[in-house]
């Protein structure tokens, strides 16, 4: 878990112009300089709205004198695309990551203007309680936002999407109040911590799938979530956390992690079903330096059903998420060989192959061989 949850900061070279050679495609029209989000590769428009839980059960475990409270985005297919879109962060977030991050060439609020292409609260379309339900983690110190794109994307290809933002584990989460909450969690990182933030995790997801299929079932977005066809996934700690996740509850049929190293105390049990691991070929190659592959190979044996594990060539740890396009488009070169767009259509492409198997049974050869489409993916066949 910690190794990959690489801030924003490093690795980092601030250039003078929008995009460098190795993220070229990557940036906006010419004509408008407004960061933005790629499009949905999927038939659908995409809604989303945001909601605000409570869990009256649990003591937060950052700050135990309250609550545990959450802000989560469910994306879903709309039956239109117009409307007012979604705002990528407020201002107060924006200005976090950068000051989190040690940014200070950008102005302090340009992640509020981010682009996007969900309708806020737009009409679902879609079958009643018909359509498969994705749920998606984001790294430690990382808003919720920075998954946006591959939400709005599974929603435009048919699914629904929660995303949570773990509170007082992220840099900044705003509250409908106007309450911003801080980083409380911030600061420790030995084994016991990441347990510790791994099972927080796993606790909210549950949570979440609770409101979603109990109370909120109702709700539009959330009427659209078949309670039989439940997965979870995520990057960095959010994708280890969702092995965990996993563990725990019966509900979640897969799970996906995405460039995150799996620290544990070897005490978790073995874990049957599907699981697929992604991440950057230069972490998470048998052998690479660093010991993140080494906390996959560890892992492995007690993966006992359906597993994959694909590395990416030329990508960094950004390039799963939003801030791997956004990024270049600001000024910002993370190193990757691989442009912003191209790593959101990677990881894109080989997310939602996952989820078509697993949640809809459609057989995806994109998992089982490498693919002329995506030269820069490879299998991993460990020898256990």
């Amino acid at each position: 878990m910690r190794g990959p949850t690489v801030l924003i900061a490093l690795a980092l070279v601030l250039s003078a112009t929008p995009a460098s050679a190795s993220s070229a495609g990557s940036g906006p029209a010419a004509d408008d300089p407004t960061p933005r989000l790629p499009a949905p590769t999927g038939r659908h428009a995409v809604g989303t709205t945001s909601l605000h839980l409570t869990d009256p059960s649990r003591p937060d475990p950052w700050v135990p004198t309250t609550n545990r409270e959450l802000m989560v985005s469910l994306f879903y297919p709309a039956a239109s695309a117009r409307g007012p879109k979604k705002q990528y962060l407020t201002a107060a977030e924006s200005a976090a990551v950068l000051d989190e991050a040690g940014v200070t060439t950008l102005p302090a609020d340009v992640l509020s203007t981010v682009r996007t292409h969900a309708v806020v609260d737009a009409r679902p379309a879609g079958r009643r309680h018909g359509l498969p339900l994705v749920v998606l983690s984001p790294g430690f110190k990382r808003p919720r936002a920075t998954l946006t794109a591959l939400a709005e994307d599974l929603a435009s290809h048919g699914y629904v999407v929660v995303v949570v933002d773990h509170t007082y584990e992220n840099v900044a989460t705003t509250f409908p109040d106007g309450r911003v909450t801080p980083c409380a969690a911030c600061g420790r990182h030995d084994i016991e911590f990441w347990v510790k933030l791994r099972d927080g995790r796993a606790a909210d997801v549950s949570f979440v799938l609770d409101q979603l299929t109990g109370p909120l079932r109702h709700r539009p977005g959330a009427n659209l979530v078949d309670a039989s066809r439940i997965a979870v996934g995520g990057h960095s700690v959010g994708g280890a956390s969702s092995l965990a996740a996993a563990r725990a509850d019966g509900r979640l049929r897969a799970a996906i992690d995405v460039d995150g190293s799996i620290d544990t105390l070897g005490t978790e049990p073995a874990l049957s079903r599907p699981v697929m691991l992604l991440g950057r070929r230069n972490a998470y190659a048998p052998g690479a330096p660093g010991g993140a592959a080494d906390t996959w190979a560890a892992h492995w044996p007690s993966l006992t059903g359906w597993k994959r594990w694909l590395v990416v060539a030329g990508a960094e740890h950004p390039s799963f998420t939003d801030l791997g396009v956004v990024g270049p488009q600001l000024g910002l070169d993370f190193g990757a060989e691989v442009g912003g767009e191209r790593g959101a259509a990677i990881t894109r492409a080989y997310v939602r192959a996952f989820f078509d198997l697993h949640l809809r049974g459609e057989p995806q050869p994109l998992l089982d061989r490498a693919s002329a489409s995506y030269p820069e993916v490879s299998v991993v066949e460990p020898s256990s």
